[in-house]
């Protein structure tokens, strides 16, 4: 069987060594770089960016389990006063790679010629950690609504008080003290 993997992607692991032999085991460590479109709209790990892989690859009776961290830079922007944010995230992957040859369900993993493919259990491992709305700091006071000035920068900002439009017609009314 010919596989689609290619075994030179530093996110595609040769489980040979494993031989199908229940408890042997592997350890990986080793610095990669991080694929394209790993985060969301706000934030994410920017492509190129070192990630360092620290698993075990241990061998079971249904396929390979990977345990371990995948610690990455993380980029983005506040999503309060649109700053650049920057972090470092630890995530950790606990994913079943299955032999090939049983009923595959939707969410299972199997292995390919003994590689297994990486990319989706860190893209799931880091994606759905990542935080919806980053902070540049938890006491973020975000920009003015009115004039979009960045509140952190001029925690003092105000602007007069606006009437009411409802009442502007009335603005003309009783201001002379005549009648």
């Amino acid at each position: 069987m010919s596989t689609h993997l290619d075994a030179r992607d530093p996110l595609v692991i040769d489980t040979h060594e494993l031989a199908r032999q229940a408890g042997a085991l592997k350890e990986l460590h080793d610095v990669v770089e991080a694929p394209a479109d790993l985060g969301i709209e706000v934030i994410g790990v920017p492509e190129g960016a070192p990630m360092r892989l620290d698993l075990n690859l241990e061998s079971v009776v249904e396929g390979v389990l990977v345990v371990g961290t995948v610690q990455a830079p993380l980029a983005g922007e506040c999503s309060r006063c649109l700053e650049p944010v920057t972090d470092e995230g630890v995530y950790q992957i606990t994913e079943l790679y299955n032999y090939p040859g049983r009923e595959a369900a939707d969410d299972e993993f199997f292995l390919e010629d003994d590689l297994l493919d990486l990319e989706p259990a860190v893209r799931a491992a880091v994606v759905l950690e990542l935080p919806f709305s980053p902070l540049c700091r938890p006491d973020c006071k975000g920009l003015c609504p009115r004039c979009g000035a960045n509140l952190n920068e001029n925690p003092g900002h105000a602007h007069e008080d606006d009437i009411d439009p409802r009442w502007s017609g009335l603005a003309g009314f009783g201001g002379d003290g005549g009648d």
